[in-house]
Formats: structure tokens, sequence, C-alpha cells
């Protein structure tokens, strides 16, 4: 399984291309002039960023840390993603104080059995991964911009919640009227 790994890297941010409504997430590191995007869903960005905060503040890691600088550039170019992340899993390394997080390509493939009935799984030799280690002020800065990714989104209808397009929506609250 190929491994793309970041240390410390210079940034890593959540991030999105394209209008509200449209919009494409990514998962970018920046390591000097190595830049590495891997593109995935709008609801994995904001899992993964509430998870962030909650073991951060599960194990109270941040006294005395000093605070990262926000981060609110664009993504850095060029934005091409090396694969559409399937799974995410997050990792406490308590000898280094350092948060792991993991975005892992699909990592099996369906193929019929001997006797063509069924599929059966079989672990995808190409699949690749990017691990990332941050430092608590890194991840903290990480969870911040991606739930801000996240909320710069439609606006919620007052009625149903659900987003607003531009030109309204079908509100099942209002029996179909557009708004």
């Amino acid at each position: 399984m190929p491994t793309i790994e970041f240390d410390h890297p210079d940034r890593f941010i959540a991030g999105t291309v394209g209008p509200p409504g449209s919009r494409t997430f990514f998962l970018q590191a920046v390591q000097g002039r190595r830049v590495v995007s891997v593109s995935l869903e709008k609801e994995q960005v904001a899992v993964l960023a509430e998870r962030v905060n909650d073991l951060l503040d599960e194990l109270a890691v941040e006294q005395d840390l000093p605070v990262a600088d926000e981060d609110n550039d664009p993504l850095s170019q060029p934005i091409e993603d090396e694969f559409r992340v399937s799974t995410l899993s997050l990792a406490w390394e308590p000898e280094r104080g350092l948060l792991i997080i993991e975005a892992h390509d699909r990592q099996v493939e369906l193929e019929p059995t001997d006797d063509g009935q069924e599929l059966r799984e079989v672990p995808d030799p190409d699949a690749q991964l990017m691990r990332v280690r941050l430092d608590a002020a890194q991840a903290r800065e990480f969870a911040r911009r991606g739930l801000a990714a996240v909320a710069d989104g439609r606006p919620s209808c007052p009625f149903c919640g659900g987003p607003l397009d531009p030109d309204g929506h079908i509100c099942p609250r209002a029996n179909g009227y557009r708004r």
C-alpha cells in the first residue's frame, strides 16, 4: 500500500473548490514545495473536525501550548486529488504528543468467486494512504478551519432546515410553496 506521510507539515487544511451547492471538499497537506490533496465528502470533513476537537478536549493536551496562526488562505495550487477518501482514522501518539490523521483510499475490491455467483472482497494492492502527524495546536487549527469550510455552504431554510439554492427550493414544510 503506497503511503504518503507528513510529519508536522507546514500546512494541513480542509478546503473547498466551487460554488456552494456544488463544492468539492479536499484535505491538503503542504510541506515545502510538496502539495498533496485528497478529495472527500462534506460530512467526512465535519465528522473529522468534530472528532479532532473532541479528542483534544478529552485528552486536555492544550495546557500551556502555543496557539497556531489562523490559516484562511485558499488551497495551494495545483489542486489535483491523489485519491478519493473512503475511510478516515484518527489516533493519538502519547510519546510525542501528536495527533495522527489517516485518509484511506478504497481498501478492497470486489471480484467474483470461482463459481461466479457471488462477489468477494479482495485487498486492493494499489490502495493509497495519506498519514499526517500534527501537534495539538496544528490539529485545533485544522478543526477550526474544517468546521468553517463546512459552515460556509448554502444557508438553511428557516422552515425545514434544508439547504437554500440561490433560486429558492421546494420546502416540504410549506407544502411545496417555493420561497
